[in-house]
């Protein structure tokens, strides 16, 4: 199957406006067709989605086992047990577990090193699986799991301190942009958008998941100019009056990434859904170049979208209200779920100008306002560590309570 003849409806303007060009790339690299490895696709497969999403974000600090004294799997094992337990017991049943934080693994990977959150340096395996423990963990406890990837992300603000030498961003530099923030995968390369693809199919079909999920991370915004080289190829190869503008290249690239990823995650794992959380600030994925609208609304993109809608109900720059009026203002297409996400960690704190120190049912009553909506499937909490922030108490209870 050549990706020219089945990029959604979305691509097609730009494929007019002179994207002939990069389709001789694409022949080179064709969606992946292996059958799945393990029967965890075929599991997915089988397993329905919850009726209502009711989402809790795991990230990789909440796993870390680095300041750890006991970084045995049976640590893990306790610490992740718990942390299911308190989940599904405040009547959450979904965990979004960070499982690719900085082109790495907290699981068994030919293509990323195993992460340093586990063992304290990247490239050193800890001894053991940790997706395996988080997927068998929660399947005792009837809880879904989505893998919860950060595609472009190799470094941010120095964070990790020093890459693998087995990192594929260290064995090929070809593969990354640096700016000040840090290093990602450059969305332009075919390479990149490859290894981002194949290491989704790697969780999906060895993994009992039932989702994979990209976050907010795409161009970065101190971005600058530091794919000039690469635009400028673009622009050599182009015909002549056919080229994109560096915004609208730059949105091609990802878009060309999410349409690539869910064509061959179908393909290969078809139980599996594609959801991604983008910033809840419609306007500002723009940024980004990240065209939310268009995975929204045209098929063949996403399976689910799950905004950020970090705001309180009070917030003068943008109220939580306003920010969900522009998404289901939106035409989503038919088979395209719209969770939103909610800002556990302002809970208690002087966010959002204060306001949320106003009252303490701000995510009770913007749980209810979703649940009163027939186009929300449901939400998901950032992030776990909330549920137990002291300043935050009095709004978990009353959320524990409108969720339940």
């Amino acid at each position: 199957m050549k990706l020219t003849k089945a990029l959604p409806i979305a691509f097609a303007s730009a494929l007019m406006a002179g994207v002939i060009v990069m389709s001789a790339v694409l022949k080179k690299t064709p969606v992946k067709a292996e059958p799945a490895s393990a029967t965890a696709s075929q599991a997915a497969e089988k397993r329905k989605a919850p009726a209502e999403m009711r989402g809790v974000w795991i990230t990789y600090m909440e796993l870390s086992m680095e300041n750890e004294s006991d970084k045995s799997e049976a640590a893990f094992r306790k610490k992740f047990t718990e942390i299911a337990e308190n989940c599904r017991d405040f009547g959450f049943n979904t965990l979004v577990v960070q499982v690719r934080p900085f082109c790495d693994a907290i699981y068994s990977s030919k293509l990323f090193p195993a992460s340093h959150i586990l063992s304290g340096e990247q490239g050193k395996s800890a001894g053991y699986d940790a997706l395996e423990a988080v997927c068998e963990i929660c399947r005792d406890r009837g809880l879904s799991v989505h893998a919860w990837v950060n595609p472009y992300r190799v470094t941010a603000n120095k964070t990790p301190a020093k890459l693998s030498e087995k990192n594929p961003c260290v064995k090929d530099e070809s593969l990354v942009i640096k700016t000040d923030s840090g290093i990602i995968l450059d969305p332009s390369s075919a390479e990149a958008r490859k290894l981002i693809e194949d290491g989704v199919l790697e969780i999906a079909e060895n993994y009992d998941v039932d989702g994979i999920q990209f976050d907010d991370y795409f161009y970065p915004t101190d971005m600058g100019n530091q794919d000039s080289a690469r635009y400028e190829k673009y622009l050599s190869s182009a015909p002549k009056g056919s080229a994109m503008d560096l915004e609208t290249w730059r949105t091609f690239n990802v878009s060309l990434l999410i349409s690539e990823v869910y064509l061959s995650l179908h393909k290969s794992c078809p139980g599996v859904v594609f959801g991604i959380s983008p910033q809840g600030n419609l306007s500002n994925n723009k940024g980004l170049c990240a065209d939310v609208v268009s995975w929204c609304c045209k098929r063949g993109f996403i399976d689910y979208i799950c905004p950020q809608i970090y705001f309180s109900l009070e917030n003068p720059a943008l109220g939580f209200e306003d920010a969900l009026d522009d998404w289901t203002s939106l035409d989503i297409a038919k088979g395209v779920k719209l969770y939103v996400g909610l800002a556990g960690y302002k809970a208690g704190s002087d966010a959002d100008d204060g306001t949320w120190l106003d009252a303490e049912d701000v995510l009770s009553r913007e749980v209810n306002i979703l649940k009163e909506n027939n186009k929300i499937n449901g939400m998901m909490l950032y992030s776990y560590a909330s549920l137990f922030e002291q300043a935050a108490a009095k709004e978990m209870r009353n959320l524990k309570r409108a969720i339940r």
